[in-house]
């Protein structure tokens, strides 16, 4: 069954000059996660923030859930990083780790919650043997790397795919999506299955982040 549904606005298009107060209004305005993009320019083509910013965040008060997806190859040593910052859920690609069994051990170690992450033309066949070390399945709905992109509409179906899967395995795994995500589409990638939904755009480019997030909650 789908666990309660999680709003989780992402950084990536906050303002960076006054991030603080970015993160602590949109938590004010009822975002459950805060989602953290790490791209290394490397596994994709951008470069953001590293777990500095995870721990200065800490550092100022801040106690909501930190959702880390790595968009990053090697990433071994950044889940050390990241959980030593005070991270609570640290996602990464099957394709760039290479022991996807054993990072995901290592992320659960750290007491962390452990993700997996599959971009759009990736293939699910990862969870087949390391499901019981998955907490959230991520499914990208843009191919990563830029914040802004348009939500691609072949993702629903994998969604659906992987609801299956985690139904069919009766475990509590978080379906998240990430990517494109607005109040006109949210209630059908809801409707596929997923239960968090990360949101960039569609919270932060608003003037009011708390009838975006009310907005985004009441279409699901």
């Amino acid at each position: 069954m789908k666990q309660n549904p999680i709003i989780a606005p992402s950084i990536l298009s906050a303002d960076f000059s006054q991030l603080g107060n970015e993160v602590s209004n949109v938590i004010e305005a009822g975002a459950d996660w805060i989602h953290f993009d790490v791209m290394d320019n490397h596994y994709v083509p951008n470069l953001t923030i590293g777990p500095m910013v995870c721990r200065s965040l800490r550092k100022a008060g801040i106690n909501a859930p930190i959702d880390v997806h790595l968009m990053a190859s090697p990433v071994d040593e950044l889940v050390g990083m990241f959980a030593d910052a005070g991270a609570n859920i640290i996602s990464f690609h099957p394709e760039a780790s290479l022991h996807v069994d054993r990072t995901l051990q290592q992320i659960q170690a750290l007491n962390c919650q452990a993700g997996l992450v599959f971009n759009p033309g990736t293939p699910l066949q990862a969870l087949d043997y390391i499901l019981e070390k998955v907490d959230v399945i991520l499914i990208m709905s843009v191919n990563p790397g830029f914040g802004g992109q348009k939500f691609i509409p072949t993702a629903l179906e994998k969604i659906r795919k992987v609801r299956e899967i985690i139904d069919n395995s009766g475990r509590d795994i978080r379906l998240q999506v990430d990517g494109g995500i607005n109040k006109e589409n949210i209630k059908s990638i809801a409707d596929a299955g997923a239960d968090t939904f990360v949101a960039g755009s569609a919270v932060f480019d608003t003037d009011d982040y708390k009838l975006a997030i009310s907005s985004l909650k009441a279409k699901i």
